[in-house]
């Protein structure tokens, strides 16, 4: 992750009684956590699956079957993302499922410089070490041998390599570019094109070394899996990331920690605004599959889910209970109303763009610097989050939450910063 300025929020340490129990609201917050996480592995079960059809008969159909599982994995993955924040061992965990942007010149083929956005953008040293077509290499001076891509070496050897954050080597991005390869057409309609053939071992293999391109994609596949299989145990009845919630005197403060965080900083800075400034389709959040529309809608949601606490699994199982909702409504129902106000505002706008994507307005396409409706989709989104968040701010004063800080970002804080 960048760097990211601190918005410090002050709150009164004294807070009101409740009829609703806060207790009640942390047992909600952990069980939808659970139902979230449950679905993220279940989902990623089923890519599992479809990758694993796929490699072993390599087609147009079967690359076509696990790119669409790919895309019904985030969906619930991306619910999750408010929990990150406020609760620290998400975040240490995170960086291994979903970290971005990436330089995909570490794990594979590029397209040459000049016709399209090249990886070591940030002048990574590994940006085109090409894991797939190289069995070794050299990683900051020491010799590492890749005769064999497992689990553990793109987990222990290759991500974040030489403390390169871009060296992604793990997780839903990592995957995600093996399936849809470069999206080579910048502001354009189109996602990454890489063909099935890339995947066949015999006479009709493309691009090369289309046995080791296979086996990073499954191991970074099953990587994903027993990684999400780790958080959604923690999640569970007797698990320590439940259990650190419950336990926690000021557990409220994680709530709104992670609804403010997700809601400012990340989303409506470093995932939006950020983009929006450079008008660079680079910083789409899943660039490769052209699906960055989802990925804000769906973590707009995952923040409204916490607050009503009420999640929809993909199963349409519904996960409700006590919320911080019903704890506000009792301190204070004007601002429990204007907070579900503005999360319905930023919901509102969120469809307005995914709506537009879906009908062929891609988010690449919307970063167009002559696209002024495009541009306008993307900022009446992140007006929505950062409005949404203000409303966080008195929630965090009328429920007499710890003093506590929202991640920042310098596309918001210090807009001219960025291009220094």
């Amino acid at each position: 992750m960048r760097i990211l300025t601190t918005t410090a929020l002050c709150a009164v340490i004294a807070g009101p009684a409740f009829a609703v129990e806060e207790q009640d609201v942390l047992a909600t917050y952990a069980d939808i956590a659970a139902a979230g996480y449950g679905d993220s592995l279940k989902t990623a079960g089923a890519l599992q699956g479809a990758v694993q059809e796929f490699l072993a008969a390599p087609s147009a159909e079967g690359l076509e079957a696990a790119r669409h599982a790919w895309l019904a994995a985030r969906v619930p993955y991306q619910q999750t993302e408010v929990f990150r924040f406020g609760n620290p061992m998400v975040d240490d965990w995170e960086g291994k499922v979903n970290a971005w942007p990436l330089d995909e010149g570490l794990i594979d083929y590029v397209v040459a410089e000049g016709t399209a956005p090249m990886a070591g953008y940030d002048e990574n040293p590994a940006s085109n070490l090409n894991v797939v077509a190289n069995d070794s290499f050299d990683i900051s001076g020491e010799a590492v041998d890749a005769t064999e891509i497992t689990p553990v070496l793109l987990e222990e050897t290759l991500h974040e390599a030489g403390g390169a954050e871009a060296n992604v080597a793990t997780g839903y991005h990592a995957i995600e570019f093996l399936l849809w390869g470069q999206d080579i057409g910048a502001y354009d309609a189109t996602a990454g094109q890489r063909p099935w053939t890339d995947y066949d071992t015999g006479n009709a293999c493309t691009n090369g070394n289309c046995d080791r391109r296979a086996v990073y994609l499954k191991a970074a596949t099953d990587l994903l899996v027993s990684d999400l299989e780790f958080m959604a145990n923690a999640w569970a009845e007797g698990g320590d990331a439940r259990n650190s919630v419950l336990e926690d005197p000021n557990g409220l403060s994680r709530i709104l920690t992670g609804m403010g965080s997700l809601s400012y900083g990340e989303q409506a800075g470093e995932r939006m605004q950020l983009g929006l400034l450079l008008n660079d389709p680079e910083e789409e959040h899943s660039c490769f599959a052209d699906n960055t529309h989802n990925d804000h809608f769906y973590d707009a949601l995952g923040i409204r889910n916490v607050f009503a606490g009420e999640y929809v699994g993909v199963d349409g199982t519904v996960t409700q209970g006590a919320s911080l909702q019903d704890l506000l409504n009792e301190a204070a129902p004007s601002v429990a109303d204007a907070l579900s106000d503005a999360l319905d505002r930023t919901m509102l706008e969120m469809t307005q763009m995914k709506l537009a994507a879906e009908s062929g307005f891609h988010y690449d396409m919307m970063l167009d610097p002559g696209n002024e409706a495009g541009g306008a989709l993307i900022q009446a989104a992140i007006d929505g989050l950062v409005a949404q968040t203000r409303e966080i701010e008195r929630a965090v004063v009328a429920l007499g939450a710890d003093q506590i800080a929202f991640e920042g970002s310098d596309s918001l804080d210090n807009p001219d910063a960025v291009f220094e």
